[in-house]
């Protein structure tokens, strides 16, 4: 007789509530602290706590834990919500920065970390918005 078998969902696989907790942290701590991150910290309100609150509830649901970011905010529909913010190389990079070393600080599969990196520079990438960026409205292939 054959078993099911339960596949791990990537929230299991980081740490659950308590490692998107302490990602999310991290990863705001760096955006306060380093100075690569200047440029993306000035686009975020001084006090980053409800915004800390919102990327976890975000990071727990995308990964596949508990859906607490849709009840709240409807579909995340990411680029549009920061189509108000210039989104270029420099920020893609200064986010994935601060992303990069919270993943390295607080998640220990270090397939997971990178699994999620990998997912997360492609989200990065797609969120560009400025000119030259290929997701541009105005960007046509051949123009």
């Amino acid at each position: 007789m054959s078993e099911a078998v339960q596949e791990i969902t990537m929230f299991e696989r980081l740490g659950g509530v308590a490692v998107i907790d302490r990602l999310v942290e991290a990863f705001y701590d760096r955006m306060d602290r380093l100075p690569e991150a200047e440029g993306i910290r000035a686009m975020h309100p001084d006090d980053l706590a409800p915004i800390r609150q919102v990327l976890k509830r975000y990071l727990t649901e995308w990964t596949g834990g508990p859906a607490l970011y849709t009840p709240e905010k409807g579909h995340p529909r990411l680029r549009q919500r920061h189509l108000g913010f210039p989104i270029g190389d420099a920020e893609r990079d200064a986010w994935l920065l601060c992303m990069r070393g919270a993943l390295d600080e607080t998640v220990a599969d270090a397939a997971a970390r990178e699994a999620i990196y990998a997912t997360l520079a492609k989200l990065a990438d797609w969120m560009r918005n400025t000119a030259g960026n290929p997701h541009d409205a105005g960007h046509r292939p051949g123009a």
